[in-house]
């Protein structure tokens, strides 16, 4: 029977790390999994307990397509705390995590054929995505000279060169790390709302940012120029699993993600709306607040050991959790790319870490990804095995 061409996609090589990593811990072994990234502590106390007490007494029936409007108002609230914006919760959309609201996004904004460009590093569901839509990927090849972020320059060479309907940024971008200042972020939204060019927002490491000198922003100022934000429930408040997120959208957006979220999915996780209420109490604040205490433990214990790791160049990581690293003086002994890098060290030393090929098909040959989402002790250890496996070499 026939299978479409746009399932053709590759499969993203860190969910097979993690399958290979659960198996050999299911197999007796002592694996530190630094692949995911995944908050090791996972929600809070006041969402878990919010949820027992809705599992127990409510009616946890279909919501309304676009999410529960006490939600789509926490959320709203949420941009007028911490960025002084003003959303209409009308512009809310609740998803089922991120990735369902890249789906419906995309759906609504761009058609088959649209050319839409990203960066080089990223993160590739973006493009997987985009290319199953039937959209042509533009990718930008962002390296240490451009801070691994994309530009107005890179954007304006690729619209002169073909025209372009969209780009997706991520300010902190993931495998990198990097953050967009607030003025790089406003000149290319106006570059986008000058050239009728559709800016996606991937904002779902916000508020996990270790440095006063690049401080985060919101391209939510920028959908009266066509603007989307998405983000998610996942990364700040730790709530992989509970598959919530949502987008800010522009006003003539709305009607048309109100319908396709209707038609995909009938509407996000309710027990996951209900109970994600709680995330935004000052509760919630303060465990997510917690969390980024921890990753900026991890994060510099990492950094100061980055000269014994031996992976160079690193990727400046201002936000996030990870760190993105060139391993490739170590690939001639371990006879392959990343792939094998990595591979090698969780068959010989139960360390789990994704593989650079996953996010650039260009030079992620030579380059590793390790999540320091986990504990500062299992990161330390982490990188002991790291160290003394590599000088078996």
């Amino acid at each position: 029977m026939k299978i479409s061409r746009r399932s053709h996609v590759p499969p993203f090589a860190v969910m097979q790390v993690l399958a290979a990593a659960n198996e050999r811990r299911a197999a007796g072994n002592d694996v530190l999994n630094l692949c995911a990234g995944e908050p090791s502590t996972g929600a809070s106390d006041v969402v878990r307990e919010r949820a027992a007490d809705l599992l127990r007494h409510a009616d946890l029936g279909y919501t309304e397509a676009m999410g529960v409007p006490a939600l789509r108002a926490e959320i709203a609230g949420h941009y007028r705390r911490w960025y002084d914006v003003d959303v209409d919760p009308g512009r809310v959309a609740v998803t089922t995590g991120s990735s369902g609201g890249f789906l419906l996004a995309f759906l609504a904004a761009f058609d088959v054929g649209d050319r839409v460009a990203l960066a080089r590093p990223g993160y590739p569901a973006y493009k997987n995505i985009l290319a199953a839509l039937g959209c042509e990927v533009v990718e930008l090849d962002c390296g240490p000279e451009t801070r691994y972020q994309p530009t107005v320059s890179q954007l304006m060479e690729a619209y002169y060169g073909g025209g372009l309907d969209g780009v997706v940024v991520a300010s902190p971008a993931n495998p990198t790390g990097t953050m967009i200042t607030p003025a790089e972020l406003a000149a290319v939204a106006s570059w986008c709302g000058e050239h009728d060019v559709r800016l996606i927002s991937d904002e779902i490491y916000h508020g996990i940012a270790y440095s006063d000198d690049v401080q985060q922003s919101t391209a939510a100022m920028y959908a009266d120029a066509g603007a989307v934000v998405v983000n998610s429930f996942s990364k700040y408040w730790a709530m992989t699993g509970w598959r919530l997120g949502w987008l800010v959208l522009p006003e003539e957006l709305v009607g048309p993600v109100n319908a396709l979220a209707g038609n995909v999915a009938l509407s996000p996780p309710a027990l996951a709306q209900h109970a994600g209420i709680a995330a935004f109490s000052p509760d919630g604040y303060a465990a997510a607040a917690g969390n980024v205490a921890r990753y900026a433990a991890s994060r510099a214990a990492l950094l100061d050991r980055v000269d014994e790791l031996g992976w160079r160049p690193v990727a400046p990581a201002d936000g996030a959790f990870y760190l993105y690293g060139n391993v490739s003086r170590y690939l001639d002994a371990v006879g392959g790319d990343s792939v094998a890098y990595c591979s090698r060290l969780l068959a010989e030393a139960d360390v789990a870490i994704t593989p650079g090929a996953d996010f650039d098909g260009v030079a992620g040959g030579e380059w590793v990804r390790l999540s320091f989402a986990a504990s500062p002790d299992v990161v330390a250890r982490a990188v002991d095995r790291i160290v003394a496996w590599q000088r078996t070499l």
